[in-house]
């Protein structure tokens, strides 16, 4: 156990109110960790992760004045990453067309065994499969990616979802279907394309 006091959040925001250059530092490096694990788990590798979580501290220092305290503050802070993650996803508009031959090897043997239920996926076909759901999470529209992703990846509550997201429930539960078609619907396709 740690002889370190809990962080006091009212008191350093207090201070960053007044200007504290260095509350300010502390501030940033108590969220860093929070922020830089939504980064890294709702953005494509191609992002530069450090510069979207400045941009992430950019909007929390200038939109400071606007938070009421009716949420933890690093619920808030949660909310400006997993909003500006789905901005960026959206600034990318990349969704080129994907194709079997797009595939490793792995993933391809991967992709035929999930489809086919065959045989189960070897422990040492993980990576592959773990490339395989990014590249089609990819090829999804930034809410639909999402959504999948904080529901079936990181085992968040629909409620939680609705706190990080400002989402309703019904919203949710509609998008998170259609998301899990449209997945379905691209994994039958490049079966198909893989036979033909």
């Amino acid at each position: 156990m740690s002889d370190e006091p809990p962080f006091d959040v009212a008191g350093c925001l207090d201070r960053v109110r007044r200007r504290d250059q260095a509350a300010a530092r502390e501030l940033v490096d108590h969220l860093y960790p929070l922020v830089i694990r939504i980064v890294r788990s709702h953005l494509p590798r191609r992002v530069a992760e450090e510069d979207l979580a400045q941009d992430i501290f950019l909007k929390m220092f200038t939109r400071l004045e606007q938070y009421q305290g009716a949420v933890p503050f690093p619920h808030w802070v949660s909310r400006i990453a997993v909003t500006t993650c789905i901005d960026q996803l959206r600034a990318q508009k990349r969704r080129p067309e994907f194709r079997w031959a797009d595939l490793s090897e792995n993933e391809a043997e991967v992709l035929d065994a999930v489809m086919t239920n065959e045989k189960d996926v070897a422990a040492n076909d993980a990576m592959a499969a773990h490339e395989l759901v990014h590249k089609l999470l990819d090829q999804l529209k930034p809410d639909d990616r999402m959504v999948l992703q904080l529901l079936d990846m990181e085992q968040k509550t629909i409620a939680e979802i609705g706190e990080l997201t400002g989402w309703n429930t019904s919203l949710i539960k509609v998008r998170a279907f259609r998301a899990r078609r449209k997945l379905r619907s691209m994994f039958l396709e490049l079966q198909q394309k893989e036979r033909t």
